[in-house]
């Protein structure tokens, strides 16, 4: 981190960049603006380009002073050799808000040269996919695949770039401050180290047919899931078919139009689209989204009608259209509260990487659990109706009844991490002299918690149980 000077100082934009950027950060956090004074080093470069920050976290937006890489495969550039801590403010060569956004949305898959190229292929084979054998079909999606691992960006199995990248900024806020810690609203209910929810896309006759066995196995292990109903074409979505589902405390969600992988084709055929989709919520009486094999256009979200949506993976290497939002946490586009696909489909493990353990399943949820991340699954009733990939779902469900019990993971369904995520952005961290208090709709199960530095790592520290860290380190 760069020694500031006076020049450097003059050079910073206020007011309207720091409020931007010191937003972003305590709406994170949910911590008092007053902790993150941030404001903009300088003009920001026209063109756009990857660095790093800090650590591991790789950043894609406009920077200040020096031009940065157009991919993120070469040497990246540490903005934290031009950032400056002056005054209590942070200095930064970006905007923190911008870099955040671009990251979430996928901007930088946008910007590259071979998405559409790439999804239109995707859409053409979900057009013939009707007509091909499994073996047919499973034999071009690993042709389609081929190098994924060796994409350096997003980072496999789990990139925390937008977490890392909120972390490495909270830390230097953490030491410019008198106290050394920084308040803040503790991202899960009752103190619960990370969340963690079970969804179900259901997408075939035979699938619909299994739910109510998926559903004896879940409530087995006491974990409750959402099932991804597709409207129309696929099978007959029945009153009775739903009610069995909510009668036994599961949750609907609808899966697409009719799951032919058209969804984002065009913008008119999109908005068209919508407006049935957006009856099929009020006719489910549901509040949650999710697109077929995961198609997203965030941009075009403000059509869709909906308080929760579930289709942007964490890393989309093994997914159709490439990419990821790099984040482990909830997060909003506009008005929708975006609840990312963090782990692996079922599906992919199996037929993809021909995995049959839940090895992978277990390293990123310790990956995202480090994060406090929200932990989250597709698996499809369609794909474990066999006993082999039966057992493997029941070792998951095992291992996730475990974190329950001995790490505090709080596992609940989408529609109540929605709420949950919703109320904590509302709640306010109010100091009363030494107190601190949070109001808001939620706040008696909301939790103080404290940032600070400890052997040059953030560390956090619930106040409830001062004595003990939450978890691991930042």
């Amino acid at each position: 981190m760069a020694k500031p000077t006076q020049s450097d100082v003059a050079q910073v934009h206020e007011p309207g960049p720091q409020t931007t950027v010191s937003n972003c950060l305590s709406d994170y956090y949910r911590c008092p603006e007053r902790y993150v004074r941030l404001a903009l080093k300088g003009a920001l470069s026209e063109t756009k380009g990857y660095f790093r920050f800090g650590g591991e976290a790789v950043c894609y937006g406009r920077y200040s002073g020096r031009h940065v890489s157009e991919s993120p495969s070469n040497g990246l550039h540490d903005a934290l050799l031009d950032t400056i801590v002056a005054d209590g403010t942070t200095v930064l060569p970006f905007d923190l808000t911008e870099l955040v956004e671009n990251l979430r949305c996928e901007q930088y898959a946008q910007d590259g040269p071979s998405g559409y190229f790439k999804s239109a292929l995707s859409r053409l084979y979900y057009f013939v996919r009707p007509a091909l054998p499994f073996v047919t079909r499973n034999y071009l999606k690993k042709l389609h695949l081929q190098g994924w691992e060796n994409q350096s960006f997003p980072r496999w199995p789990v990139d925390s770039s937008v977490d890392d990248l909120t972390a490495q900024v909270l830390q230097l806020a953490v030491k410019s401050s008198p106290t050394r810690q920084v308040p803040f609203i503790w991202f899960w209910p009752e103190g619960s180290s990370s969340g963690a929810i079970m969804t179900h896309d259901v997408e075939t006759e035979s699938g619909r047919g299994f739910c109510s066995n998926l559903m004896d196995i879940d409530d087995s292990f006491g974990i409750k899931a959402s099932f991804q109903v597709v409207p129309e074409e696929r099978y007959r979505v029945s009153e009775q078919f739903l009610a069995s589902i909510r009668e036994r405390g599961f949750e609907v969600v609808v899966h697409d139009l009719n799951h032919d992988g058209h969804l984002y084709k065009d913008r008119e055929q999109f908005l068209r689209r919508a407006v049935k989709i957006n009856a099929y919520r009020e006719k489910y009486g549901t509040d949650g989204f999710r697109a077929a094999v995961l198609y997203r256009k965030q941009l075009w979200y403000d059509a869709l009608q909906f308080s929760y949506d579930m289709s942007v993976p964490n890393v989309a290497h093994l997914d159709p259209q490439h990419g990821g939002c790099c984040t482990v946490m909830p997060f909003f586009i506009g008005n929708i509260l975006e609840l990312p696909v963090t782990t692996t489909q079922d599906y992919m493990l199996f037929h993809i990487l021909n995995d049959y353990s839940i090895s992978l399943w277990k390293r990123q949820i310790e990956l995202i659990m480090e994060k406090h991340g929200l932990i989250s699954f597709i698996v499809h009733p369609d794909y474990i109706m066999k006993p082999r990939e039966r057992v493997i779902y029941e070792q998951l469900l095992a291992h996730l009844a475990g974190l329950r019990e001995k790490q505090n993971v709080w596992i609940a369904t989408p529609g109540e991490v929605n709420r949950w995520w919703r109320q904590r952005a509302e709640m306010r961290l109010v100091e009363d002299g030494e107190d601190l208090r949070i109001e808001g709709a939620g706040s008696e199960r909301a939790r103080v918690a404290y940032a600070s530095e400890q052997n040059g790592r953030l560390v956090f520290t619930l106040q409830a149980v001062a004595a003990d860290r939450v978890g691991s380190p930042a």
